[in-house]
């Protein structure tokens, strides 16, 4: 098992947790939700919970909780720029297909 970051993502997660003066790390997980069924989750950790796993890609801790680990395992998350747009980008192999908003995925 093992969740990946490319050098933008971790770059960007490294700034936001300097500019933030705390964390350990940062939370992926998934929730129910949009139309396609999950959407992701991403959040700052200062604490970890008894069923998370600890995974450290470029020097930094992605916490992901067991329940979204079956549905995140061998997921990168990178960091784009398309135009004047920016943001995380989730490649999970496990997602089947994705709304059209790319908001929410099934498995």
């Amino acid at each position: 098992m093992a969740i990946t970051m490319s050098e933008a993502a971790a770059q960007r997660v490294q700034s936001f947790l300097i500019n933030r003066g705390k964390g350990i790390g940062l939370r992926l997980g998934v929730k129910t939700s949009g139309c396609s069924g999950m959407a992701y989750l991403l959040e700052f950790v200062d604490e970890l919970a008894d069923d998370d796993t600890v995974f450290e890609d470029k020097g930094v801790k992605v916490i992901v909780d067991a329940k979204s680990l079956i549905y995140l395992d061998g997921t990168e998350l990178d960091f784009v720029k398309e135009g004047l747009n920016e943001g995380f980008k989730f490649n999970n192999p496990n997602a089947t297909a994705e709304c059209g908003c790319g908001e929410s995925f099934t498995v």
